[in-house]
Parts: C-alpha cells; structure tokens; sequence
C-alpha cells in the first residue's frame, strides 16, 4: 500500500476512534522511558546541557529503532501486516478527534453543567489556574488550546507522517515528548532541557508556517474572514516567545474576529501572554465549536496539500522523463 493511502487511512481511524483510554500510547511510552534516563544521565554526567543532549540522542535512537522494527518485521511476515502495522503507529501520532473532543466537553459543561464543571473540564488541556475563570476566559483558555495544539497535535504529525513514514512521524513525537517532558525554563530544566526545546523548535518549524496559512484557506471554506485571518498570522503571529507557537494562535483569532492571549495565572504567579487579534468582539462559548471546525478543516486540507506534494514530488521526474523518452 503506498504510503499515502496509508496516511489517509490513519487520519480516518484517529478521527473514527481517537485515543483508546485502554491502550498503552506510545507516547505516554516514549515519555516515562525519557523521564527515567534523567536521574541517571545527570549522575553520571557533570554538564546537564551535554546529559540532556545524550537524553535526546537516546530517546530518538530508540523510538527510530522500535518503529523500524516493528515495521520491517511485520512487513517480512507479510505486506498486509506491514501496512497495518504501518497504519497503526501512524495513527497513534494523531490527536485530531481527542483535540476536538476535549475542546467540545468545556463546552458542553457551560452549556449543561455549569461554570465549575466547565472549569475543571479545561484544566484537563491547560496549564494554567483555572478555578477562579469567568465564562469568557474558560472559552479563551479552550479555543488557545486548540489553537495552539493544532501544529504539534494534528498537522506537523501530518506533514512528518507524509515525509518520513510511520518512522518519521514516532521520530516527530518522540521530539514532541522531549519538549514536553524537559523544556521548560525553570532552574532544573533551563540547561538539560536545552536540546529538547531547540530540537522541538526545529521540527516545528515549517510545519507552523504551512499551518498558518491552511488556516486562512479554511476560514474561507467556513465562511470566515480569510483575509483577517492572514493578516493577523502576519501581524501578531511572531510577538509569541516561541518561534512557532503564536502563528496558529494568531490565524485562529483573525478567522474567528477575537483576541486571545492576556493575563493568565500559574500556581498563582501572573504572567501576561501576548495578546493576538483585534477584540471586534467579545469571545463566547459558541466560539469553541468555530474552532474546533477550524482545526478539523485545516487537518482535512493538510492532509489534502501534504498528500498532494508528496505525490506532484515523486510523479513529476516520471513525467519529465517519459516527455524526453
């Protein structure tokens, strides 16, 4: 099976199924095997920033092991087993129908059951303090969560699965976890989770910026404003400290007329984000199923444009050939 219809058919399972609260995820995998080599790569090595590097080395060599194995052997069993298997890690790196899920449960509590419930329902996809939010910040902590999710959770997954295979996309989760386990910038991490953040910066990097604009062309198909959308990427998506962060964040508020960003609160500290967007109007709940349809079309035209080049990509030397032969 070529690698594109493999692709596709991963994309349809994760937004048939999503993430089996009953299967060990390679992720949550890939994360505890991380978080164990710390304590000792830290033990043994004096430089955190060369222990962290090692960290990094080591988790991508053996994610890129398991992956080729697993994928190889069962091809050797037979093709049908390699393209399941194939299939089925490149699903476990979509988190489209999850996204969407979560966002919509925050949103189903303010309908139903309340602010408290609404509350506690988007601390389980945020990291900031939420027991004291007014409706309007659940839903801005909701619709930046999407948002913001959108490149690592739904379309660089995508644009690594159409590049490198099954492989390529656990290699990108594999990063994705590191970052997430280690790259933060706080006195323990700020040297050992060096690697892990600039790696994750790498890797992120164009996949943010094909994601932006794919934004802009869904708000058109969603009969939002296109042009607003670009503008607002241009304009506010680099005020983020992270390099590619803010640029989903950014289309997402131009498309849907809103600002996000502002003052969050962390284990009670403030700190104030960078605010994306024009406040044309104020947010309401009913801006998380926009985003939500947002997300799932950028998803839908990214698998479109990936799929799309990788195969003008393979075809066109074909082409060329066969008009001089």
């Amino acid at each position: 099976m070529r690698l594109e219809c493999q692709v596709i058919a991963a994309f349809a399972l994760d937004l048939l199924l999503g993430d089996p609260r009953w299967l060990p995820h390679p992720v949550k995998l890939i994360g505890r095997f991380a978080a164990a080599l710390e304590a000792p790569l830290r033990r043994s090595i004096s430089n955190a920033r060369v222990a962290g590097v090692i960290a990094v080395v080591i988790v991508l060599s053996v994610t890129g092991l398991i992956a080729f194995a697993l994928v190889h052997c069962a091809a050797a069993l037979h093709p049908i087993a390699g393209d399941v298997v194939s299939i089925l890690l490149l699903y476990t790196t979509f988190a489209t129908k999850d996204l969407a899920q979560h966002a919509h449960a925050v949103y189903r509590a303010l309908a139903d059951d309340g602010l408290p419930e609404a509350r506690r329902r988007v601390a389980m996809i945020v990291g900031r303090d939420t027991a004291n939010l007014d409706e309007r910040e659940v839903v801005r902590a909701t619709v930046e969560s999407v948002a913001e999710s959108l490149v690592d959770g739904v379309t660089a997954p995508l644009f690594f699965s159409v590049l490198g295979g099954p492989i390529g996309a656990m290699l990108y989760k594999a990063v994705n976890t590191l970052d997430s386990t280690f790259g933060y910038k706080d006195e323990r991490y700020l040297q050992f989770g060096w690697a892990s953040a600039r790696l994750d910066d790498v890797a992120n990097f164009l996949p943010a910026r094909l994601t932006a604009p794919l934004v802009a062309v869904a708000a058109a198909l969603l009969g939002h404003n296109a042009l607003r959308s670009l503008r607002i990427w241009l304009r506010d998506g680099r005020k983020h400290a992270s390099p590619n962060a803010g640029l989903s964040e950014a289309a997402v508020a131009g498309a849907l007329g809103v600002q996000l960003g502002g003052l969050n609160y962390y284990g009670g500290e403030p700190s104030e984000h960078p605010r994306m967007g024009d406040p044309t109007r104020p947010l309401e709940r009913r801006d998380i199923p926009r985003a939500n349809a947002l997300m799932l079309a950028t998803a839908t035209l990214a698998l479109i444009v990936f799929n799309g080049a990788r195969l003008a990509a393979l075809e066109l030397p074909r082409f060329c050939n066969g008009g001089h032969s």
